[in-house]
């Protein structure tokens, strides 16, 4: 065996141990949520249960207020990806292909909002919102949404277009096209797979965001999952831990099906490329 073969062997063996380390607690809540109320109680639990049951997974789903805390999840979620995109498309193009002064200086400016932490912003955010009368609404949640993931969305966009390459903007307005047809007739696209991961990345981090909901909404109808399985814990923690672990595992679901079909669109998208325009 050559010293590659080796070195390949140790790095695989180093990213399934890495894998294996990240994915016990997932498989450990997975395990919770299909035990008995009696195999809970049990002092020395087994990985797997003795007696598997789905019928937390039902007595879950039964719970109105459960599918209404997936649905404004789903909802905020979706919103704020597309809303993010919407904004950080036409920003992307600019930085990649437009020549303006200090240039540069405002791109780092934009990574250095998404650096900044909600909780910083939050209590002079939340007087503004409230002046507007937007606490207690899912478009006033989006707008926030928006603002947090355009930045990222903005420099992940920008990766995408740069792979763009620039004579296909030349040959585009060669043939007659001004700079924006180009944009959206070429360029755009060309760039539907970036877009595609650009959406499922902001969906997920929108999905799981806490902070935003839990200040801006109140009123249990309003929430989404993120902050719907806070109070599920505080509720059925003490009685009822295998309920709490399968709303966990049922909130894991709507984003990995949006993750995987959209996975098969960008693999379309870049089978279809450039060529075909």
């Amino acid at each position: 065996m050559n010293y590659r073969s080796k070195r390949g062997i140790t790095i695989y063996i180093a990213l399934a141990l890495i894998m294996l380390f990240f994915s016990l607690p997932l498989l450990w809540l997975l395990s919770l949520s299909i035990r008995t109320p009696a195999e809970i109680l049990v002092r020395n639990l087994h990985v797997i249960p003795h007696s598997p049951t789905l019928q937390n997974f039902a007595q879950v789903l039964n719970n109105h207020q459960f599918l209404g805390y997936l649905w404004n999840g789903l909802k905020l979620a979706i919103m704020g990806a597309a809303g993010a995109c919407v904004v950080a498309v036409p920003a992307s193009y600019a930085f990649s292909r437009l020549q303006f002064r200090g240039k540069a200086q405002l791109l780092f400016l934009v990574l250095g909002f998404q650096m900044v932490s909600p909780l910083v912003m939050m209590v002079p955010l939340y007087r503004s919102m409230q002046a507007m009368g937007l606490t207690e609404s899912h478009f006033g949640a989006t707008l926030i949404y928006i603002a947090m993931y355009a930045p990222i969305a903005t420099w992940t966009m920008k990766g995408s277009i740069d792979a763009v390459p620039r004579e296909l903007d030349e040959a585009a307005m060669i043939d007659g096209c001004g700079r924006l047809q180009a944009f959206l007739r070429i360029i755009l696209p060309v760039s539907l797979p970036g877009l595609a991961s650009t959406f499922i990345l902001t969906a997920m981090l929108g999905w799981s965001q806490f902070i935003v909901p839990f200040i801006l909404l109140s009123q249990p109808d309003m929430l989404p999952i993120s902050v719907g399985i806070f109070y599920f814990f505080g509720a059925y923690a003490g009685s009822a831990m295998q309920l709490v672990a399968a709303a966990s595992v049922l909130s894991l679901l709507p984003i990995i099906v949006m993750v995987f079909f959209l996975q098969n669109f960008v693999v379309g998208g870049l089978t279809a490329g450039a060529v075909k325009e």
